[in-house]
């Protein structure tokens, strides 16, 4: 029984990394819910960030920033990283969609375009992965200042 687990898991890795590059998200179904972690002999992904919330300071508005988030896969089981979301369209994330193996490392680039925007800022990502809980909120402030203010 537990030989055919094993290779139910391995074969939904293989088809979600095959599957990774079509635009769709990743399915962490499977492995975020904690009685499927049991049945695995507990083994589970865990994502550590460096830090969590990145202050950009004083911007001009309309600069365009960005922002390197480092973590690490701190649990004994591949992490997949399904989607990132953000609060607005004026901030992108961009992560990579293979698996990251534990002890690596990996980034989530988050990007910010204060076009239009003023005063005190801030924005989000939601990162979900395959970890419990599934996902992580990522945190960017900025104090957005008119040509007139800077």
């Amino acid at each position: 029984m537990k030989h055919i687990l094993s290779i139910a898991i391995l074969l939904t890795m293989v088809i979600t990394a095959c599957n990774s590059g079509n635009g769709k998200q990743l399915s962490t179904e499977l492995i975020s819910n904690p009685k499927s972690a049991e049945k695995t002999g507990g083994k589970s992904a865990e994502i550590t960030f460096d830090k969590t919330e990145h202050d950009f300071g004083k911007l001009l508005q309309g600069e365009v920033v960005s922002y390197t988030f480092h973590f690490t896969n701190t649990g004994n089981a591949p992490l997949l990283i399904s989607n990132v979301n953000s609060t607005c369209g004026c901030t992108v994330g961009e992560y990579s969609k293979e698996p990251i193996t534990p002890g690596k490392k990996g980034t989530i680039k988050a990007t910010y375009n204060s076009k239009g925007h003023h005063d005190f800022q801030t924005r989000s990502l939601t990162v979900t992965t395959n970890t419990n809980p599934s996902s992580t909120v990522l945190r960017m402030k900025a104090n957005v200042l008119t040509a007139d203010k800077y």
